[in-house]
């Protein structure tokens, strides 16, 4: 089989380079792991390398399992004698041969996240600190960073000796290790570390594993980490032909540990290294990768290099700044019912963004607007849990006799009540035929409660009385600020200082938005709408085609992933790029990366947006425009077309201006389909039976006037559950 068949030049002179370091610096869509399927399969077949003499390491085992089908598909002959796989996976390998050279028994376990939890569960108790304090996922995350520092307990402690929290967090750590090694198990972090120290420890074994692998190939070399480094230079050291494949463009993990420096000090590191720069993209028109060439070139930080293609020059880059985040996504909305007349599907379509907050105005747009979507990452924004905790916060205080919501917040936060507790309140209340609201009023009452029990419940009695009383007389958006702030949910998450609980307390801060928003549309609305809307808003058809639905992410999901078209929102200054990476400039140019990293998804078309004023953590803001978008210069085409501003922040008259602005055919504003009658003058009320084209019977359970004039309805459809529909174009006849 001639293996160089279909290669272009550069691709076609990295496989033939077999002899000595090679790194493959690989642009987006340039066909890397079709380079380096090609490069295995000829050195196998042309240069008759045995295949278990060739070692393959991935960052994902899909990955891995690709990269062999492919090469055993071009020999047409199985593989299987070839270490191919993951980083962790490798190392197991050689551990399970080796390990009892370091003391541990072959038979090792390797524990996973929740297996550390427990783990570290028992270190917190044993060394008597608060657990509030210390909470066990950053603990986890703490751990694994010192362990890439490959800073080993007594060390962290010697040096933060005179620090209490962190002296006690080394003090948790050795313990940690400790258990590990007395329940011979490793977490994934060992796997490496472990590998890398039997190497070091045992030169008979290093000089096995040297001079077995004749070829050694890194993929997303710029994602690896120190130890990962460490491993590679060791292995590679006696043949030197490691191949590494990466761009240094697409370097966005800083934050777990990826360190840039591997791939740009490459051939400092591997003497007389051969470098090959993949410039040709076979996924993307010229005008979105001209884009993507005019913003990464500002990083200093980078091996020089400029994407170009063989497609056609394809539709300009649209950038579209609307007035308001809200318009925005009614903009958004809007284009992809055109794309979808067009032809397009949904699964054609990717939302990209830089954080999941993000997600919640898209979500409540598609859901108006029928657009069927998924989230990728993270939980749609009203399934999250801290959502969810707030929500019910809000239902109790609204509706004590909630016994669901009063579980669900009775202990969240921490208020040390128990479930044996909570278990002898709920029985007490059924045999008095009491809510447990009621029965906790008189909590000395209730049998079998000890003085610590009854001392616990009080506090959270006196809060929800006075969240009761404050509901009486705040607005919407400022009383659930009150229930934030004094709640005591903020500061556990704050205490637990993880990734994790950082993004949790944006989407609780997010929450206040949709409540601002609410208000702003209401204005005489109460608690009990607030709530009701937010109920029906979330009882979203759960029955669509999964497989074909519009994708949102966050850019750093949709590394690796490809799309017809891809709109890039929120491009603005503290957003995109984030706030925090203003004070840094390695920080800006990760950023920077990751704008790279957006631009370079889209296949065909590329839609970026901002908005000049927005509503996110329960404030509305005027923004500045994302300085990437300066950068982009005239790759870009500005839409100049003004969008009608509103004296007050509503959504009075919003589609109208919106079809206005972009000659919108209204019939095709909540779908793509053809013109239906107006319905303004049909004569219905609450419980008149109606029959929609879709949905089947449904019964009108509330009509509320709009501002325009037209009516909006629920209607509980037999099917169907709950759906929201404007009169005048809902296609729907009495029944």
């Amino acid at each position: 089989m001639d293996f160089l068949a279909g290669l272009n030049d550069r691709q076609r002179e990295a496989v033939l380079h077999t002899e000595g370091p090679l790194l493959i610096m690989a642009g987006a869509g340039s066909g890397k792991t079709r380079v380096v399927t090609h490069k295995i399969a000829y050195l196998i077949e042309e240069k008759n390398v045995y295949p278990g003499n060739i070692l393959a390491i991935t960052f994902t085992n899909k990955a891995a399992n690709e990269m062999k089908t492919r090469v055993a598909d071009l020999l047409n002959t199985e593989v299987d004698h070839m270490w191919m796989g993951t980083f962790h996976s490798i190392c197991v390998r050689i551990l399970r041969r080796n390990i009892d050279k370091l003391g541990y028994e072959k038979s090792f376990t390797i524990y996973d996240r929740d297996d550390q939890k427990t783990v570290i569960k028992e270190c917190i108790k044993e060394v008597n600190v608060d657990k509030d304090m210390y909470k066990e996922s950053y603990l986890i995350s703490r751990i694994s960073s010192l362990k890439d520092e490959q800073m080993d307990p007594d060390e962290f402690i010697n040096m933060n000796y005179n620090d209490f929290r962190e002296r006690n967090i080394g003090e948790i750590y050795g313990l940690y290790q400790k258990k590990l090694k007395a329940y011979n198990a490793l977490d994934f972090d060992d796997l490496l570390i472990r590998a890398v120290e039997l190497l070091e420890e045992d030169s008979d074994l290093l000089d096995y594993y040297q001079k077995k692998f004749q070829y050694i190939f890194v993929d997303e070399y710029q994602d690896t980490n120190k130890i990962q480094y460490k491993l590679v230079r060791l292995l590679s050291a006696w043949h030197k032909n490691i191949c590494v494949v990466g761009d240094s463009d697409q370097s966005i993990y800083s934050w777990r540990g990826a360190d840039i420096t591997n791939i740009l000090n490459f051939e400092k590191d591997f003497p007389g290294a051969k470098v090959i720069l993949l410039e040709q993209n076979y996924r993307s028109t010229q005008s979105i990768l001209n884009v993507a060439n005019s913003v990464i070139k500002n990083n200093d930080s980078r091996k020089d290099k400029k994407l170009w293609t063989d497609n056609k020059e394809g539709d300009q880059v649209i950038y579209e700044q609307c007035e308001y985040s809200d318009e925005e996504a009614f903009f958004v909305a809007k284009r992809i019912h055109e794309f979808l007349y067009k032809g397009y599907k949904p699964s054609d379509v990717a939302i990209l963004y830089r954080t999941n907050v993000q997600s919640r105005i898209f979500e409540e747009i598609f859901m108006t607007e029928e657009l069927p979507y998924k989230i990728v990452g993270g939980l749609k924004f009203y399934d999250r849990k801290e959502v969810k905790d707030l929500i019910a916060y809000l239902n109790f205080i609204e509706n004590p006799n909630d016994n669901v919501s009063l579980k669900r917040i009775i202990n969240t936060p921490k208020r040390g009540i128990g479930n044996a507790t909570i278990e002898k309140i709920e029985k007490y209340a059924a045999e008095t035929a009491d809510s447990m609201y009621g029965v906790i009023l008189s909590i000395e009452d209730v049998p079998g409660l000890n003085t610590r029990a009854i001392n616990s419940i009080k506090p959270f009695v006196e809060l929800m009385n006075r969240f009761m009383a404050m509901k009486e007389i705040m607005g919407i958006k400022d009383f659930i600020e009150a229930v934030i702030e004094h709640s005591g949910y903020i500061e556990e998450l704050e205490r637990e200082n993880t990734i994790e609980s950082k993004t949790r307390i944006d989407n609780i801060k997010d929450f206040l938005s949709v409540a601002l928003n609410f208000e702003q549309k209401n204005e005489d609305a109460n608690m009990d709408d607030f709530l009701a809307s937010i109920s029906l808003l979330s009882d979203v058809d759960k029955t669509v085609d999964t497989d074909n639905m519009i994708t949102m992410m966050t850019v750093h999901s949709a590394k690796g992933l490809e799309f017809p078209i891809v709109f890039l929102v929120g491009m603005e200054d503290g957003l995109f790029p984030i706030s925090r990476a203003f004070e840094n400039d390695d920080d800006l140019e990760e950023e920077r990366r990751l704008c790279y990293v957006a631009v370079t998804r889209a296949e065909q078309q590329l839609i970026i947006t901002n908005a000049k004023k927005r509503t996110i953590y329960g404030n509305t803001s005027f923004t500045i425009s994302s300085r990437f978008l300066d950068e982009m210069g005239d790759t870009i085409v500005r839409n100049e077309k003004k969008i009608v501003k509103l004296k007050k922040h509503d959504d009075t008259g919003l589609k109208e201006r919106l079809l206005d602005v972009f000659d919108y055919d209204e019939s095709r504003f909540i779908a793509p389909k053809a013109k239906v009658k107006n319905n303004s003058n049909m004569d219905i009320e609450v419980g008149t039976k109606v029959k929609h084209k879709k949905w089947g019977i449904g019964t009108i359970v509330m009509i509320k006037a709009r501002d325009d004039g037209d009516k909006e309805l629920t209607i509980a459809f037999d099917n169907e559950g709950l759906k929201k529909l404007l009169q005048s174009i809902a296609p729907i006849q009495i029944v």
